[in-house]
């Protein structure tokens, strides 16, 4: 599968975004999708995992109650809706998808799909 993010920009503080990945291939469903971020000169982090039919969701504890992972299936793509955003979100937020495992998983290094990343810049 081919990934591709969009939705990302420039908002201030306390604002919203909402993050799209458009994914390529007829096997979309296939694939559990996950949200990662990476901010200048920090790891990357697990920001929220969907599972393959989107009945299950998993989020960073320092998102929790502000952001909400869903998919669309018959359109190939997750989403990432971003509320109250902080300035120390501020990074790039890159789509990742795998068909292993039974239930999504947190770390990088199980995702063998990734987009290209869309920045994210929240002002204070």
């Amino acid at each position: 599968v081919q990934l591709q993010a969009s939705g990302g920009g420039l908002v201030q503080a306390g604002g919203s975004l909402r993050l799209s990945c458009a994914a390529s291939g007829r096997t979309f469903s296939s694939y559990h999708m996950a949200w990662f971020r990476q901010a200048p000169g920090k790891e990357g982090e697990f920001v929220a995992g969907i599972s393959r039919s989107g009945g299950s969701t998993y989020y960073a504890d320092s998102v929790k109650g502000r952001f909400t992972i869903s998919r669309d299936n018959a359109k190939n793509t997750p989403f990432l809706q971003m509320n109250s955003l902080k300035p120390e979100e501020t990074a790039v937020y890159y789509c990742a998808g795998t068909t292993s495992g039974s239930y999504v998983n947190t770390h990088r290094g199980a995702y063998e799909y990734w987009g290209q990343g869309t920045q994210v810049t929240v002002s204070s």
